[in-house]
């Protein structure tokens, strides 16, 4: 968490996870503070925005706020979701391929590399075509094809660490490959796993957005960012205003991953720390 923390120490890491935290927040209470019921039809179709419907209303008289607010659960967990199960995939045979002997890193190397070729949403149609078309099964086929990206990158910053005189000392001394991992080398490449994984929940948000876009996933009239994206595109010519809200909140929850990866960047590792102490030191003289 040291490194999470020093993200916030600077001013966008700060702005990024404020916004990041509204958003997780809306994705939680989303639902309960709807004004309206997502699913309810009305007469006042394809209204403007209003006291009554500050999104104004969709082509059946839906409140597009509410439609919001109601699939952001859906649409950031399910980016959630998918990034856990790549991390779960990728990084474990990332670190341990460096240690556990060539025949084991062959085999795992040739497993990323094959799964690297799969198209992303060909694969995910035929996950969520084989499984039932249901977002969680997407999910799982997304979680997958980013798996690779995990593994390589775990893998190239354990190997930056795996001959350094710490490791090789604690091999000699009999440390197991769990130990050595736990111990030293963990902690080396925390830093570029988190920022590997803010970026990848970004690259999630915009996959979900996208499969739902094309209704694969979810049923309508379930709403997801992408679907309500989708279906006001269909009537632009009555309300051009409409897909700028559902992008909107795509676009500044994306931003903020982006943003905050770059303030962990930033701030990790000795070059990071001499950044942050010259900031201490500028704010402290103005002071």
């Amino acid at each position: 968490m040291k490194i999470f923390a020093g993200a916030l120490r600077t001013r966008v890491g700060l702005i990024a996870a404020i916004v990041l935290g509204c958003v997780i927040l809306l994705a939680i209470i989303g639902p309960v503070v709807a004004p309206y019921n997502p699913e309810s039809q009305g007469s006042a179709i394809l209204q403007g925005p209003s006291a009554a419907h500050w999104f104004g209303t969709d082509y059946v008289g839906r409140d597009v706020l509410s439609r919001v607010l109601a699939g952001a659960p859906l649409s950031v967990f399910s980016a959630v979701e998918a990034v856990a199960i790549g991390l779960g995939i990728g990084v474990i045979p990332g670190i341990t391929s460096v240690y556990l002997g060539r025949t084991y890193e062959w085999v795992t190397l040739r497993i990323m590399d094959g799964l690297i070729t799969l198209p992303f949403l060909i694969f995910a149609i035929a996950v969520a075509a084989l499984l039932g078309n249901a977002l969680q099964q997407a999910m799982i086929a997304v979680g997958i094809l980013i798996s690779p990206s995990f593994y390589r990158i775990t893998r190239a910053a354990a190997l930056s660490h795996a001959n350094a005189q710490y490791v090789t000392a604690s091999q000699l001394f009999g440390a197991s490959v769990l130990r050595v991992v736990r111990t030293h080398v963990w902690s080396k490449i925390l830093p570029t796993l988190m920022v590997t994984t803010a970026n990848a929940l970004g690259g999630g948000l915009l996959i979900v957005a996208s499969l739902t876009f094309l209704g694969i996933g979810v049923v309508p009239p379930s709403p997801t960012w992408g679907g309500i994206l989708a279906s006001d595109l269909n009537y632009l010519a009555q309300a051009p205003y409409a897909p700028l809200f559902p992008a909107i909140f795509v676009m500044i929850t994306v931003g903020a991953l982006h943003l905050l990866a770059d303030a962990i960047r930033d701030t990790s590792g000795e070059d990071g720390r001499a950044r942050l102490i010259k900031m201490r030191e500028v704010r402290a003289s103005v002071a």
